[in-house]
């Protein structure tokens, strides 16, 4: 997506500016900013819309990586991102973001709209992986499986294959339940 087609709140227009132009149903919201109203809504603009919310080193994860590979309408209401680097970072992070400080392979990171992104079969993985402690990623999980029925078998295989993990039986479970929902 073109950068000129992304408008973020206090750029080349005001806040006022761009709720008026929403209101005469000239642009719609995305993410942290607005798109005009008839531009296809592609993952690149919804990477675009949050690059300002994914710190350098990080890549977006987790139900911010379903949401710009396709999941949902809405962005999640607090953002994920994960170290795309082996070194630790201090990042400073707006409160509407998490940063999960494990590493990530380079295998598992995208560019997409030039912001780095989770891939959506990693991410299927992570959604899985994190069931146990937070059961709001299961929707993520339902949503991101619509736009790609196959990735719920690839993230089983790759969840086979992991040792002592921790969700790997929960996730697992999930995974299974989708996988029949899918067929």
């Amino acid at each position: 997506m073109h950068p000129a087609f992304l408008y973020l709140p206090g750029e080349r227009l005001t806040i006022p500016e761009l709720s008026a132009a929403r209101i005469d149903g000239h642009l719609v919201d995305l993410g942290e900013g607005y798109i005009p109203a008839d531009l296809i809504e592609s993952p690149s603009a919804r990477a675009a819309a949050i690059a300002a919310l994914v710190p350098a080193d990080t890549a977006a994860s987790g139900p911010s990586a379903a949401w710009i590979h396709g999941a949902g309408d809405a962005p999640p209401a607090r953002h994920h991102v994960r170290r795309a680097v082996g070194h630790r970072i201090r990042a400073a992070l707006p409160p509407r973001v998490i940063l999960h400080d494990t590493a990530l392979s380079r295998t598992h990171i995208e560019l997409i709209g030039g912001v780095p992104v989770m891939t959506p079969q990693r991410t299927m993985v992570d959604l899985a992986l994190g069931l146990h402690r937070d059961e709001s990623l299961r929707r993520w999980m339902l949503l991101l499986a619509d736009t790609e029925p196959a990735l719920v078998s690839v993230a089983l295989s790759e969840i086979d294959t992991m040792i002592r993990v921790p969700g790997k039986r929960a996730g697992r479970g999930a995974l299974e339940r989708l996988l029949v929902r899918t067929r």
